[in-house]
């Protein structure tokens, strides 16, 4: 029987990682400047994500601008863009199913419970195919900021660090396949039979039931 208890923890942990998901686009803080000079005071520090760059200073001022065109972003940052947004589109339609096929709602009714629990374990998959979409981006950034640090023929202006956003992706991601799992592991199909009843076959197999009637009539010549 499907479990109230584990889609309940499912689809909370996988609303957290979506919702997780959701800011880690929206941030500017993907790659931050790296400092691996002799400098003891930083008056500027650059961040970089997906939509936008801004400049913090020590004053405390914070300039944001948005980039100018699309097509003259770099090919990752594109794919990053398209592989994330398709992933919190693929969570909102999980979200939809899962709430739909959960055991504690009555969107379809409670006659039809076989339905309820496959809306549920499809919104489990997508959660889980959306939280593999989103971890390919933030890997892949944090593989090619990590090479550029350590590549000597890269100018020190040009590194960059880990930004936060790539941490709280990461925690995102595994929300969401911890979410998914669960939704899917507590909606096994209703009224499934683990073990077979060998009682029941017996009774209905005629070739056991002939041998216990000339069973009988043995015992009743004795």
């Amino acid at each position: 029987m499907a479990s109230t208890g584990l889609q309940l923890l499912g689809l909370v942990l996988a609303v957290l990682g979506w919702v997780g998901g959701a800011l880690v686009c929206a941030a500017p803080l993907w790659r931050v400047s790296a400092f691996v000079g002799g400098e003891l005071v930083i008056a500027q520090v650059l961040w970089e994500g997906l939509w936008m760059n801004c400049l913090s200073q020590t004053t405390g001022q914070i300039q944001c601008k948005t980039y100018d065109s699309t097509l003259a972003l770099p090919t990752s940052t594109q794919a990053a863009r398209s592989v994330t947004v398709l992933a919190l589109l693929l969570c909102l339609l999980a979200l939809m199913l899962g709430v739909a096929g959960a055991k504690c709602t009555h969107c379809m009714g409670d006659s039809n419970q076989a339905s309820k629990a496959r809306l549920a374990r499809i919104a489990g998959l997508l959660f889980l195919v959306a939280g593999l979409a989103f971890l390919i981006p933030i890997c892949w950034t944090a593989h090619a900021i990590i090479r550029d640090f350590y590549d000597p023929t890269v100018a020190a202006p040009f590194k960059r660090e880990l930004g936060p956003a790539l941490y709280l992706g990461w925690g995102a991601s595994g929300l969401l396949l911890v979410g998914g799992s669960l939704l899917h592991l507590g909606s096994s199909p209703p009224g499934a039979r683990a073990l077979p009843v060998f009682g029941g076959a017996a009774k209905d197999n005629p070739l056991t039931g002939a041998a216990g009637e000339a069973k009988q009539q043995d015992k009743s010549f004795v």
